[in-house]
Parts: structure tokens; C-alpha cells; sequence
């Protein structure tokens, strides 16, 4: 190799290495292993998967590369127009989308097939934190009331797909924003009590799944091959892991197809049989880490703005991972919400890696304003 072409080679690589946070990327990085082996595991039948997976992984290394070159300013700029084609795209669903398992949540576009409630979890956040920005130094009610209006529309349209685990999400990094953005505490509980309150007189126009789910989690029992069998079998699978587990692909549950979904949504039920207590904190430790590298950037931004679109991505990551933890664990009602990096499926893998470009891009921003 010549002088010229190592020369060469070091430029592409430290332009490259532009903007990429070292840190985080070393955290998703280490995640991202762990879950293609659990997905070897819980996949071993369906090979295509794994490179499929693959096949994810690289686009939203490239997506996260692409969203970390993005300056602050463009991300405003852009916010409007982002949440107005997301919020197009979920009225497209709801008119001519695509039928899976008795949802309407996938749309086709060209040669592909997406989800458009994936694009409202960043496009949001970034909606609302333009909002909030632009209205900094006089915000009143109204604008917070503003604000809930604008995540009551898409929380409504993925919640009627029915998506409510998506819509759950979405919902919260909208009340991240609230919050962030000066709602106090007590308003933010208030209409906690009030929208729970509210699910009284909506108990009615729940699907029939949707219903049998909630009651299920207090006694999964009841229907133990029906509405419960989902909850049973992950907890038997994540209780049979013991301390140090069962041993890569020695799950009994996930070899043996016990567990539905143990792709997808719960995959963290195969990886707590096969790596046991031990490899769950070796997996709570990287989350712990990687929401705790997202609060310093968000505590270091340089603007409104990007302070809350921080603490929304960061508090995204959160939600996500405890959602699923503890719907596999019998805690939380049985709801499609992926575990981060974790889970099979390249939209949901895009957009989280994307959500990692934004923060890395609002600290490399953070770095170049004088102090």
C-alpha cells in the first residue's frame, strides 16, 4: 500500500468518525451483538432472519451516521414538514393499508413496506421541541394545550390500527416534551389520574384482544392457552434461567417453540433462559448506561431545542426497554412494543438508531459552540 493511499484511507476514516460519539456507538454496538445471538437462537429455524437482520443493522449504521451530520438548525427546519408527512402517511394507513394479523399498521410505498407510526416517534418529538422553541420566552397553557393536541392526533390514529403498544410510546415521548418543556409535575399527574379515569368509559370500544389482555395480566390462569399463554410461557422461560442460565441455544422454551413471538416481541424471554440472571444485568447495565450517556448530553445542550429533543430520544430508549421487560415478566399488559436494539425488525432498528445519530449530532454541536 502506498504512502498516498494510507493517506487516503486515514481522511475517509476520520471523516467517517465525524460526529459519532464513541461512547454510544460502542453501547448500541455491544447491544446489537447481543441480539443477533439471541436472535440466532430464537431464529435457528428461519436463517433468513439473521440476514435480514444484517441486512437492518447496516442500513441504520448508515442512517445513524447520515442523522449524526445533521446540525440542530436543519433538525428544526425540518421538524414541520416531518411530522406533517408522518402524520399523512398514518391517514394513508388507516385508508389503504396493508391488513397483518388483524392490523392496519404497514403501508406499501414503491417496492417496500414500512410503518408509518415508526416515523412519529422522532417526528414528535422534533414537532413538538420546534413548537416549544419558537414559543420559548412566553409559554403559557395554551401552548401546552397546543402541544397535547398535537400528540393526542397521531396517538389516535395508531391507537384505532390498533397499535396500542406504539401509540403508548408515542404518547410518552409527547409527555416527555410536556414535561421538559416547563408542565409542572402536578398538571403532568393530574391528567395521568384523568386519562386513566378516562379508560372507564372507553373499556367498550376496546377490541375483544385488547380486553382479554388486561384482564389476563392480573390472573393470566384464566385462559391459559388463550389470552394468558403468552404471559405464562415467558415467565416460566425467564423463572427456568436461573442465575447464569441455560446456556446459548439450550433454551428448552424457545427450542421446543413455547414461546410466540420469540423473534420479536419476546426475545427477551429466550435471552433470560439462555444467559439467566446474570446476562440480564449484563443487559440492564448497557441500558442503564446508555440512557445515562444520553441525560449528560441532554444536560449539556446548547438550546431549548435541543435540550428537549434530547431528553425525548433518551427517555425513548427507557420506555421502550421497560415496557418490554416487564410485559415478558407479567407486569405490564401484552403490548407490541420491541426490546431496543434487541428485537427483530428493520423499521424499529432505524428509527432507534437513528434517534442516537440526533443525540450524537446535538453533542457535537454542544462542542462547537464557544463556551
Amino acid at each position: 500500500m502506498t504512502l498516498q493511499s494510507t493517506f487516503t484511507l486515514r481522511r475517509v476514516g476520520i471523516r467517517l468518525a465525524e460526529g459519532i460519539d464513541q461512547t454510544l456507538l460502542l453501547l448500541m454496538l455491544t447491544l446489537s451483538l447481543l441480539g443477533l445471538a439471541a436472535l440466532y437462537s430464537a431464529a435457528y429455524e428461519n436463517p433468513v432472519r439473521i440476514v435480514n437482520q444484517l441486512v437492518s443493522l447496516g442500513v441504520a449504521l448508515a442512517a445513524m451516521w447520515i442523522a449524526a451530520q445533521i446540525p440542530p438548525q436543519t433538525l428544526m427546519r425540518f421538524a414541520l414538514p416531518a411530522y406533517l408527512v408522518a402524520l399523512a402517511f398514518l391517514v394513508a394507513v388507516a385508508l389503504f393499508g396493508d391488513v397483518v394479523n388483524g392490523a392496519k399498521r404497514w403501508l406499501h410505498v414503491g417496492v417496500t413496506r414500512f410503518q408509518p407510526s415508526e416515523m412519529m416517534k422522532l417526528a414528535l418529538p422534533l414537532m413538538l421541541a420546534w413548537y416549544f422553541a419558537r414559543n420559548e420566552q412566553t409559554l403559557r397553557l395554551r401552548d401546552f394545550a397546543a402541544g397535547a393536541l398535537l400528540v393526542a392526533l397521531p396517538v389516535l390514529l395508531i391507537a384505532r390500527q390498533p397499535d396500542l403498544g406504539t401509540a403508548a410510546l408515542v404518547a410518552a415521548a409527547g409527555a416527555y416534551i410536556l414535561y421538559f418543556a416547563g408542565l409542572g409535575w402536578r398538571v403532568m399527574a393530574t391528567l395521568a389520574v384523568l386519562g386513566g379515569a378516562s379508560l372507564f368509559p372507553l373499556w367498550g370500544l376496546l377490541h375483544d384482544y385488547q380486553r382479554r389482555r388486561v384482564l389476563t395480566l392480573l390472573d393470566p390462569s384464566q385462559d391459559p392457552l388463550g389470552a394468558g399463554y403468552h404471559t405464562i410461557q415467558s415467565t416460566i422461560a425467564v423463572g427456568s434461567g436461573g442465575a447464569f442460565g441455560k446456556g446459548w441455544l439450550q433454551g428448552t422454551q424457545a427450542h421446543l417453540e413455547f414461546i410466540p413471538e420469540r423473534h420479536t416481541d419476546f426475545i427477551f424471554a429466550v435471552y433470560s433462559e439462555e444467559f439467566g440472571l446474570l446476562g440480564n444485568c449484563l443487559l440492564l447495565a448497557l441500558y442503564t448506561l446508555l440512557i445515562a450517556r444520553g441525560l449528560m448530553i441532554t444536560a449539556q445542550a446548547s438550546s431549548f431545542f435541543s435540550r428537549l429533543v434530547a431528553g425525548a430520544v433518551t427517555l425513548m430508549f427507557f420506555t421502550y426497554a421497560f415496557v418490554n421487560m416487564g410485559m415478558v415478566a407479567g407486569i405490564l399488559p401484552v403490548v407490541g412494543v420491541p426490546l431496543p436494539f434487541i428485537s427483530y425488525g428493520g423499521t424499529a432498528l432505524v428509527t432507534l438508531f437513528i434517534g442516537i445519530g440526533i443525540l450524537m449530532s446535538l453533542r457535537r454541536q454542544r462542542r462547537l459552540v464557544p463556551t
